[in-house]
């Protein structure tokens, strides 16, 4: 009756009548936020707490699929059988977290086919790291080590993320990327201490070219993050990019000396007053350089990603149609 009522009053009062609505419920969803309350797909919730979600999802899934590129160039070079086997796996992993993740976005209301038009169209993001190349084997090892090291340190908190289906969705992700990174260790721990001097060499210069593009993940200085504010108060994201980035360098330091490589960072030093590492100022040109598509790989990542979605359109045409057939017997049965 109340839903009759409101669509024969005037418009001027309808409006009235909905924002008040509007903002009831924008004040019951904000205390859900502030109880630690998980907000579900079927959930009331603003427009902009929806897109700002969308974004951060679709970027996630976007950064998720376009990473299997770089490592995909070296499977068939891969030094042994089990290096081989483990980064199949691997890869399969992400296409997996992918899959997961573009799900979530869709729960928001967003089609997949919206979501990779726009990446493919070049408008989506994904994270910049993966528009670095790899040039050798131990480029593997170190992505695995730092870039999933870095990748887990920024997902683990979004286990806790407020957007339920999102948080599911990274509770087995975070459990996959900790085996990635593992992985990766034991790879270049391998070349360390069972490897030539070459090999050792190679595992220090691609911790050289890795160590500062690893530490632009955690995003800009908190500072200058456009929506670290919001998604903070949302619980979209837990923990600021900054203090983020600090556990991760305190983290990396030590794994380093284990290892046996030098970061390079001249300035690194632990600071015994702060508790935490000190650490060099990072290049934020080249940072935003790359996130404007200017990076060494971007053109290229795009135009492979474009490519393997074209080519496999024959795959998701057969899909349909024996979807449509299978549909079109049980409705005969």
């Amino acid at each position: 009756m109340y839903t009759q009522a409101m669509d024969l009053a005037p418009k001027e009062e309808r409006k009235t009548v909905r924002s008040a609505e509007e903002a009831a419920l924008e004040q019951r969803f904000e205390a859900r936020i502030d109880e630690g309350a998980f907000i579900e797909a079927k959930d009331w919730m603003p427009d902009h707490y929806r897109k700002t979600l969308v974004r951060q999802i679709s970027q996630h899934a976007h950064s998720e699929i376009v990473g299997m590129l770089p490592e995909g160039n070296w499977v068939t070079r891969a030094p042994t059988l089990k290096r081989k086997a483990i980064l199949l796996a691997k890869i399969q992993d992400e296409g997996g977290h992918g899959l997961y993740l573009y799900a979530a976005a869709e729960t928001l209301g967003t089609s997949r086919d919206q979501l990779l038009e726009a990446l493919h169209a070049g408008k989506a993001k994904y994270s910049s790291i993966f528009n670095y190349p790899t040039l050798s084997w131990a480029d593997i090892g170190t992505i695995g080590w730092l870039v999933d090291g870095a990748a887990i340190m920024n997902q683990v908190p979004l286990t806790r993320c407020s957007y339920a289906p999102y948080a599911r969705a990274m509770v087995r992700i975070c459990r996959e990327e900790s085996f990635h990174q593992r992985q990766g260790f034991d790879s270049l721990l391998v070349m360390m201490r069972e490897g030539t001097d070459a090999q050792r060499a190679m595992v220090q210069d691609a911790v050289n070219r890795w160590w500062w593009p690893s530490l632009m993940m955690f995003g800009p200085p908190d500072g200058e993050s456009v929506h670290g504010a919001q998604s903070a108060r949302w619980g979209i994201k837990r923990i600021s990019n900054d203090d983020l980035r600090q556990k991760f360098i305190d983290a990396t330091a030590d794994q380093a000396k284990v290892l046996g490589v030098r970061l390079p960072d001249p300035l690194l030093k632990w600071n015994e007053e702060r508790g935490h590492h000190d650490f060099g100022p990072i290049d934020w040109s080249e940072f935003w350089r790359v996130v404007g598509g200017h990076g060494p790989c971007n053109k290229e990542r795009l135009a492979a990603r474009v490519k393997a979605w074209d080519d496999g359109q024959w795959v998701r045409d057969a899909a349909l149609a024996h979807a449509r057939k299978q549909a079109t017997k049980e409705q005969a049965a």
